[in-house]
């Protein structure tokens, strides 16, 4: 992936969060514009403390090369909905 195609999405007004999935199944999430820097071959995302999202736990290093795709979060969590239990018997 080029540099200016994950730049799209952070420039993009109003921003939207997007997820950055990588080759290896990894993903990240981007929910603000300040949280993810472009180089030219890497992009640094942010990742909040769990507990203190305002505190920066780490950055994840996602070379340019191996970002296979973007795709905006659409106001969702990241996070799978809950499975609905059956009732019945």
């Amino acid at each position: 992936m080029r540099p200016e195609d994950v730049r799209e999405h952070v420039i993009k007004q109003p921003f939207q969060p997007f997820r950055i999935y990588m080759s290896d199944g990894a993903t990240f999430d981007v929910r603000h514009s300040e949280m993810c820097i472009i180089e030219r071959s890497l992009v640094y995302v942010v990742i909040p403390n769990r507990r203190q999202p305002w505190l920066t736990d780490r950055l994840a290093h996602c070379a340019l090369i191996h970002i296979t795709r973007i795709e905006p979060l659409n106001g969702r969590n990241g996070r799978r909905p809950p499975v609905p239990r059956r009732r019945g018997g």
